[in-house]
C-alpha cells in the first residue's frame, strides 16, 4: 500500500492521526502530513479507516 495526501485539500480535523498515528501526523498549522508512505500491512485497516474518516478526501491510498 502506498499513501498519498492533499495538503491544500486539508481542512486539519485530524482524524487522520486519530485513526493511524503512525502513518500521520499535522504540521503546526494543522495540516496533515504523511510520516510513513508505505506502512506495514498490520496498519493496513487504521489507514483504510483514516481515509474514510477525512471529511474532504484528502487521503489518498494506492493498494500494492
Amino acid at each position: 500500500m502506498r499513501v498519498t495526501v492533499k495538503p491544500d485539500v486539508c481542512i486539519g480535523a485530524g482524524q487522520c492521526v486519530l485513526a493511524a498515528p503512525e502513518v500521520f501526523d499535522q504540521d503546526d498549522d494543522g495540516v496533515v502530513q504523511v510520516v510513513d508512505e508505505t506502512p506495514e500491512n498490520e496498519l493496513h485497516r487504521d489507514v483504510l479507516l483514516a481515509a474514510a474518516r477525512c471529511p474532504v478526501e484528502a487521503i489518498g491510498v494506492v493498494e500494492s
